[in-house]
């Protein structure tokens, strides 16, 4: 399987914080949920990603290219939506494309308008104007307008209104099926990836916890649930974390558990990350 983008032992100190051996792949034409608490290494990867930031080691490839060698040609052909999108204030949107489209060999004028009118921007409107939804909105237009084959998106639907995130996902989704782009989605909403995502790549504590296919992860964990007395010190040490309260606790197991009248549950993947960033126990 053809990879749109491949990292291998992907590294970078810095004096309080160290990012050790990262390696995931994103094969072609697929979304990838890019995982992790606040300070986990995902900011930090995708800066790398972008060669924003000098990486200590490892290697980074995009379409089969060194991200360094061929940094050019690559970003042509990336699309990339920042959660806070730079752009200058006091310009309109017709102004501020005016400026990005010599720099894209393959500008699509016809598509790029086709995005405008769909996402019901005016391009008169200054940028200092746009909500953070419409913010969002022209930083994809722009993303999807030259040819890029691969949308790296850092947090983008952070802060915005369930209605918006629901259109933004399937957006996305429709973008996956007839252009065959593939996407690095980073979000801590984890209930947005539960819709789109086909792989997820969770990483903590600057460490890679696991990168996998969704519906795989999904079957691979359990979450299990008891009263009080259930939670014994035998049972503590089959859970990968677990939350108590005084009627009762929940907790995530790598696999059912056999032998056992406790409740036993599939996760989210809010489940899944809640437990591994608590780690072993969690009191209410």
């Amino acid at each position: 399987m053809e990879n749109a983008l491949e990292i291998k032992s992907l590294r970078k100190d810095f004096k309080t914080f160290s990012l050790r051996d990262i390696s995931f792949s994103l094969p072609k034409g697929y979304i990838m949920g890019f995982i992790g608490p606040n300070g986990a290494g995902k900011t930090t990867t995708l800066k790398l990603i972008m060669n924003l930031i000098a990486k200590d080691g490892g290697s980074i490839q995009a379409f089969g290219l060194d991200h360094v060698a061929y940094e050019r040609e690559i970003k042509q052909r990336i699309g990339f939506v920042h959660d806070q999108p730079v752009y200058y204030e006091q310009l309109s949107i017709k102004q501020m494309t005016g400026l990005l489209r010599p720099f894209y060999e393959c500008w699509d004028e016809g598509k790029y308008q086709d995005y405008i009118k769909r996402f019901d921007l005016n391009p008169a409107k200054k940028i200092k104007e746009l909500s953070k939804g419409m913010k969002t909105k022209y930083s994809l237009a722009l993303a999807l307008s030259h040819g890029a084959e691969l949308l790296i998106m850092d947090e983008p639907t952070s802060g915005l209104d369930p209605i918006f995130r629901r259109e933004l996902l399937d957006i996305l989704y429709e973008v996956i099926q007839l252009e065959e782009n593939s996407i690095l989605f980073s979000s801590h909403i984890t209930s947005d990836l539960d819709r789109v995502a086909d792989y997820i790549t969770f990483l903590h504590g600057g460490q890679l916890i696991f990168s996998e296919e969704k519906d795989s992860l999904l079957t691979r964990f359990t979450l299990v649930k008891g009263g009080p007395e259930d939670l014994t010190q035998a049972l503590k040490k089959d859970l990968i974390g677990f939350s108590q309260t005084p009627v009762g606790f929940e907790g995530l197991s790598s696999g059912r558990l056999s032998g056992t009248d406790l409740v036993q549950e599939a996760p989210s993947l809010e489940d899944i990350m809640f437990y591994y960033t608590k780690g072993r126990a969690y009191v209410k």
